[in-house]
C-alpha cells in the first residue's frame, strides 16, 4: 500500500491531465457537447417522475413538499449513476487502455484513478445541479447535508475496490464487462430508488436491506428528502458497508499486486 500510495503521489502530474483529457473527449466533437452531461440524466429522472410520482406520492410520509418524489428519486437515483458509472469505468479500463500498457512504463493503478476521477467529475456536475435545485425550490436541508459525506467517501471505497478487482478480472475473462452491466440492471431494481421500501412485504424488505447500496441510498434520502441526521442503526448498517468496502478495496489492490504485471502480456 505505501508502494501504490509514492507511485500515485510521483504521477499525479499524469493522472489528472490524464483526466482532464478524457473528460474533454467524452463530447468532443458531438454537436451538443458537455450538454450530454445533462440531457441523459435528466430524461431519465423525468420519465421516471412522470411515470412513479403519482403512484408513489402519498407513501411518503412527512413530506409536505410538491417536489417530494423528485427529490425522493434524485436522493437515490443520483448516487447509484455514480457508483454504476464507476464500476463499469472501472471494470472496462485496463481492457480500454491496452495499447497505452503495451507500449508505455506506467502504475498500473494510475488507470482505475483516471476512471474514477472522470466519473467523479460527472457526479459533481450533476450533484451541483441538484444542490441548486433544492435551493430554489426551498427544499436545501441545511447543515444536516453534511452528514451525507460519511456515505458518500464509503461509496467511493467500494466503488473503487470493486472496480479495481473486476477490472483486472475482465482482462483474463472478457465477460466480466458484459456481466457487470446485467447485474446491475437487476441490482438497480432491488435497490429501493424509484419506490418507498416501506410498500413492500416484510419478507422483502429484509432481503433488500442486505443490498450495501439500500443502506446508502437510505442514508441519502434520510439527510437530502427529510433534512434529518440518520439513526444510530442507520449508521451501524454504514459501518457493515465500510467494513464490506474495506475488505473489496484490499481483495483489488491485492489481485492488482498479484496479476497486475501480467496484463500487458494477456493484453
Amino acid at each position: 500500500m505505501p508502494g501504490l500510495l509514492l507511485d500515485v503521489l510521483r504521477y499525479r502530474g499524469f493522472i489528472i491531465t490524464s483526466t482532464a483529457r478524457q473528460i474533454q473527449g467524452q463530447y468532443q466533437g458531438s454537436l451538443f457537447g458537455v450538454a450530454w452531461l445533462f440531457l441523459g440524466p435528466l430524461a431519465l429522472l423525468a420519465v421516471h417522475t412522470v411515470i412513479f410520482s403519482n403512484l408513489f406520492q402519498n407513501r411518503l410520509a412527512g413530506v409536505d413538499s410538491a417536489f417530494s418524489y423528485s427529490i425522493y428519486l434524485c436522493a437515490g437515483l443520483l448516487p447509484w449513476l455514480y457508483f454504476s458509472d464507476s464500476v463499469s469505468r472501472l471494470t472496462g479500463t485496463f481492457v480500454a487502455q491496452a495499447g497505452l500498457i503495451k507500449k508505455a512504463q506506467f502504475p498500473r493503478i494510475c488507470l482505475p484513478l483516471i476512471a474514477m476521477g472522470v466519473s467523479s467529475f460527472n457526479f459533481a456536475v450533476i450533484a451541483g445541479l441538484f444542490l441548486g435545485f433544492l435551493l430554489i425550490t426551498g427544499n436545501w436541508p441545511g447543515m444536516v447535508l453534511l452528514a451525507g459525506l460519511p456515505a458518500l467517501s464509503i461509496q467511493i471505497m467500494l466503488s473503487l475496490g470493486l472496480g479495481v478487482f473486476l477490472g483486472v478480472i475482465n482482462v483474463y475473462f472478457r465477460d466480466v464487462g458484459h456481466l457487470v452491466g446485467v447485474v446491475f440492471q437487476f441490482l438497480f431494481w432491488l435497490t429501493p430508488i424509484v419506490y418507498p421500501l416501506n410498500m413492500l412485504p416484510a419478507w422483502a424488505q429484509a432481503a433488500i436491506k442486505a443490498n450495501p447500496m439500500t443502506v446508502l441510498v437510505e442514508h441519502y434520502q434520510s439527510v437530502i428528502l427529510y433534512a434529518r441526521i440518520p439513526s444510530a442503526q442507520a449508521f451501524q448498517g454504514l459501518a457493515w458497508v465500510a467494513l464490506l468496502a474495506g475488505v473489496c478495496l484490499f481483495l483489488a489492490f491485492k489481485i492488482h499486486r498479484d496479476l497486475g504485471g501480467e496484463m500487458a502480456d494477456e493484453l
